[in-house]
């Protein structure tokens, strides 16, 4: 029933978008060839992970075909919420944003991911979570295993990071977290990190006003964070990003400032988005949840537009 009611709660809020573009042939996974008759509205799936029930939510596009492969998006929500808030905060079921695209939205354990001092549960264990939710993604539906991405906001992008950092990153084709606490990647513990490939693309997204993750680093909620200058540094070091190949780019009268690094030969493999008079929200044009949550107006920038596009730039070598 809570299901049901959750679903027409969400198909109401992001409306009923156009049909979308079909999506481009590759080899697909062993979910090609099972129909799902009600593309376009959220559904939800549990699955027992480390024996435990976890669950999370999918949307399919509205040209969702069985025999297409479509790229798959993991949007991990913040702090004390679950899949749903960030599906209709960020917007990302929307076809102008995902319309050739698989949306999966996981639930945390006890609204949160693995690395806060509050978290629930083990880094090993939402990473196992993740494992087996890709499993039944590939499982179930019409997948393209070579593109599959994550983003997140707060603890979620914290956790996006903490995916990208493991060997369970190597079946991503890229990351962008966004406001991220980085807990897992701070000044203590940044050099266990160890990405499956480099250069893995990345790109973040941030706010220079940010009050509850600070933009120049310290005491979090969950722990301690890195500043955020000091985190890219580690990884252009990681992805192998030359300064001299480094671009800075500002717009809306500098207030806004896009960077951009080529690392390895790959233009644009590592990216940061910041807005100096931004807080602690989902960077958007028009008025969402975070930004009110946040006492924030909207922003120059459609973080969910920006993350799409570097997405689609990207294909798992």
């Amino acid at each position: 029933m809570l299901a049901n009611f959750i679903t027409v709660i969400v198909a109401a809020a992001l409306g009923s978008p156009a049909a979308a573009a079909p999506a481009s042939p590759q080899a697909g996974t062993t979910g090609c060839g099972k129909i799902h008759p009600l593309p376009n509205i959220t559904q939800y799936r549990g699955l027992t992970s480390s024996g435990r029930d976890r669950s999370y939510s999918i949307h399919l596009p509205a040209n969702y075909s069985e025999t297409a492969p479509y790229p798959v998006v993991l949007g991990f929500h913040g702090s004390s919420s679950v899949g749903l808030f960030f599906e209709v905060d960020t917007k990302l079921s929307e076809d102008r944003f995902s319309a050739n695209k698989i949306m999966v939205y996981p639930n945390g354990v006890g609204g949160a991911w693995a690395g806060a001092n509050y978290s629930e549960v083990s880094v090993d264990e939402d990473l196992q979570f993740v494992s087996d939710l890709l499993d039944d993604v590939r499982a179930n539906y019409c997948a393209d295993d070579s593109r599959i991405y994550a983003t997140g906001m707060s603890i979620g992008g914290g956790f996006v990071n903490t995916i990208a950092c493991s060997a369970l990153g190597g079946q991503f084709a890229a990351f962008a977290p966004a406001s991220g606490s980085y807990y897992t990647d701070n000044d203590a513990a940044h050099e266990s990190c160890a990405p499956a490939r480099s250069p893995l693309p990345l790109l973040e997204v941030h706010g220079g006003a940010d009050d509850s993750v600070h933009y120049a680093g310290g005491a979090g909620e969950g722990g301690e964070e890195p500043a955020v200058a000091t985190w890219l540094g580690w990884w252009a070091a990681r992805n192998g990003c030359a300064d001299g190949d480094k671009t800075v780019e500002d717009s809306f009268g500098g207030d806004v400032h896009h960077t951009t690094w080529t690392c390895g030969g790959v233009a644009g493999a590592l990216q940061h988005w910041k807005v100096d008079d931004m807080g602690h929200c989902w960077a958007s044009t028009e008025i969402n949840f975070s930004q009110i949550a946040a006492g924030e107006l909207p922003t120059h920038i459609q973080a969910s537009q920006i993350i799409m596009e570097f997405f689609d730039q990207f294909t798992k070598p």
